[in-house]
């Protein structure tokens, strides 16, 4: 769960079939399997990564996804005490999960490349950036995640509060295969 994932109970609902349907397409782009007729099928290649949207709304997904598409969004953020919330555990690096659009609709994969946990107030611009939002300055990060955690956060906002600060590439689709 991202900063800029809501919780699950809101928004549209993820068809299942849609959502294997696009993983099966994405797997096979992605070569992940490619000797599965020889060896059998892999724990990484059967299971369906995780799927979510970015955005606290169905336009702000878009927008969201609008960036990451484009090559603009390789990074993300969330409340630690979300992902505490929700029982999970922070992405790691080679992480994979599936980027839905603000209709819940399947769009994109990605794999986490990078994962830092930092004090709210202790986010570079580097990392700013990396998110594509706003002019890209650290000051605009700073708005735009204030208000978000402000607004979405299970815990609040704290200047201290730790955040996960998660770096990602894209891997399906690519130019070619979009």
């Amino acid at each position: 769960m991202t900063a800029e994932q809501p919780p699950a109970s809101e928004g549209p609902i993820v068809d299942p079939d849609e959502l294997a349907q696009f993983w099966e397409i994405a797997k096979v782009k992605l070569r992940l399997n490619p000797v599965a007729t020889y060896t059998g099928e892999t724990a990484a290649s059967t299971l369906i990564p995780p799927a979510w949207a970015f955005g606290a709304t169905p336009e702000h997904a878009d927008d969201l996804l609008a960036l990451v598409l484009a090559g603009t969004k390789t990074g993300t953020a969330g409340a630690l005490a979300d992902y505490e919330a929700d029982g999970d555990e922070p992405e790691r690096p080679g992480d994979l999960a599936i980027i839905l659009d603000g209709r819940a609709h399947p769009r994109a994969v990605i794999e986490t490349t990078a994962v830092s946990i930092v004090p709210f107030d202790q986010v570079d611009a580097e990392h700013a950036r990396s998110e594509g939002e706003g002019d890209l300055t650290l000051e605009s990060w700073r708005e735009i995640h204030e208000r978000f955690f402000t607004a979405y956060s299970s815990a609040g906002f704290t200047s201290d509060m730790p955040v996960v600060c998660q770096r990602f590439r894209v891997l399906y689709p690519t130019a070619r295969n979009a």
